[in-house]
């Protein structure tokens, strides 16, 4: 018995799956090899949220940024995604700053054992993997090297997949039902998604297998309804507004994200779609179909701007799962190639051409990495602080008491300000720039002089790196003044 688990321990698909776990983490790492904080104004959001949500210790919370507003369930929709993090965070005692650089990485690198688990039971398991670890991330619909709802929601995607399309005890479906309530919480996007393209294979069990369907579906749509009724308050809503066409604006290029991705994955894909169908069955249909019902759903949008712009915009990577699935299924028909015997063109190979096609399949993977892996290192992703930043913002939070409460500062480094420091800002760039962006850069232009702009804002501390010649600020630390209360 023993012997039995060294041999399968040994087998070439487990020899396989360690290198990969290893580039997947490697992929998700690239942008923090050298850059030891996040680097996503939405990570920064979340850290703000995170640490805000468990001081509070709750789910209502007053705006870590402005201090002006409660926030609730009602408007801080991945209000699980905080609690996940500081829950993290406290229990593990990990830095915030380490979670942020290395956490990522480790997410991904179970989403790839994920896919592996999923796609090992249609006989694709190492190639639908290593698809997995090609997937980008940019920063217009994220990915997997940032600590984001997203990147979470990705990790489960393919369990639900694997537990839909080969279980159907009740155990199983309160399964999916639990995920699918972990993903509402986390990002109700992330939870929308699996429902798309799960919607074609429920369908083809309709006959045969109405069971199998509607309690998949049960455990699917459930969540929305019943479990978060501030989420169900906004279907109707959300409803209305896929029969709304909306202006034609900015969204992230789908082209480009194909292109990103990579041509040779999209002709594997297609390699796959033909293996699959080829193969039949429901659930090879029901993966084709998923795919094809996902694309459907972006390609609505994008060209015809019928949707809901957060789901296209964080489709798109889920997209790309799929793509990696499917090609994962044309990578195993490639290295399962087998040419006739019967040709005398290639009886004198008559030794190798058993392993043709694994050496295909090698050849493919080496052109893959090589094209890839340079475009990963080279991707461009900004950074919001830098090294003498962040050792002014920590000093900031461990020296400067409560009485100095809000700041000024340049609103591209606010969001991390607040974030480390934990005290309030005048202004800070997040989606796009704030009529009180301009009042800041134009007060910290004019060298800090304006003192009556700080005392009707309520600011107590400047940062900035530039010179400040106000003399009512105290300089207390290189780039850090502070405005006594008139009188001290």
């Amino acid at each position: 018995m023993i012997r039995q688990n060294i041999r399968r321990l040994v087998k070439p698909d487990f020899l396989m799956l360690l290198p990969l776990l290893g580039l997947a983490f490697y992929t998700a790492y690239i942008p923090h090899i050298n850059y030891p904080y996040p680097l996503h104004v939405d990570e920064w959001v979340h850290l703000a949220y995170s640490k805000a949500m468990m001081q509070s210790g709750s789910t209502t919370f007053l705006d870590p940024f402005y201090g002006q507003s409660m926030v609730g369930l009602s408007s801080n929709l991945e209000a699980g995604f905080h609690l996940f993090l500081g829950t993290f965070q406290a229990i593990s005692g990990v830095s915030w700053m380490d979670i942020f650089r290395y956490l990522p990485a480790v997410i991904f690198t179970f989403t790839v054992l994920s896919v592996y688990i999923m796609a090992r039971r249609e006989g694709f398991g190492w190639e639908a993997a290593f698809f997995t670890c090609l997937i980008p991330t940019t920063v217009g619909i994220l990915g997997p090297a940032f600590l984001v709802p997203v990147s979470v929601g990705l990790l489960f995607t393919p369990l639900i997949l694997f537990i839909a399309l080969n279980f159907s005890s009740i155990w199983h479906y309160l399964l999916i039902f639990g995920i699918t309530c972990f993903l509402l919480s986390i990002h109700a996007p992330s939870a929308i998604c699996p429902i798309i393209i799960l919607v074609p294979y429920i369908l083809l069990n309709l006959k045969g297998n109405h069971k199998h369907s509607l309690l998949t579906a049960l455990a699917l749509l459930l969540p929305f309804f019943v479990v978060f009724p501030w989420i169900s308050d906004l279907l109707l809503p959300t409803a209305r507004s896929l029969l709304t066409q909306r202006p034609p604006t900015e969204y992230v290029q789908l082209p480009k994200i194909i292109e990103t991705y990579g041509y040779l994955p999209i002709l594997f894909c297609l390699l796959g779609t033909f293996s699959l169908a080829i193969k039949g069955g429901k659930k090879n249909y029901g993966l084709i179909l998923g795919l094809l019902a996902l694309l459907l759903m972006l390609l609505t949008f994008y060209t015809f701007h019928y949707g809901v712009a957060i789901v296209y915009e964080r489709g798109l990577m889920y997209m790309m799962l799929m793509l990696g699935i499917v090609a994962g299924a044309g990578l195993s028909a490639v290295k399962n190639l087998h040419l006739p015997a019967n040709i005398r063109l290639w009886k004198g190979l008559s030794p190798v051409m058993p392993y043709l096609g694994r050496a295909l399949c090698l050849i493919f993977v080496g052109i893959i990495l090589a094209v890839t892996i340079p475009v990963r290192l080279d991707a461009d992703y900004y950074r919001m602080i830098d090294k003498e930043d962040y050792q002014a913002f920590v000093w900031i939070r461990d020296n400067i008491g409560a009485d100095y409460q809000r700041a000024v500062l340049d609103p591209w480094k606010a969001t991390a300000f607040t974030a480390i420091t934990g005290k309030y800002i005048y202004s800070r760039i997040h989606a796009s720039p704030q009529p009180g962006d301009l009042e800041a850069y134009q007060f910290l232009h004019d060298g800090c002089s304006d003192t009556a702009f700080l005392r009707e804002n309520g600011i107590s501390i400047v940062y900035s790196q530039g010179l400040c010649s106000n003399p009512d600020l105290v300089e207390v630390r290189q780039g850090v003044y502070i405005l006594p209360e008139s009188g001290e």
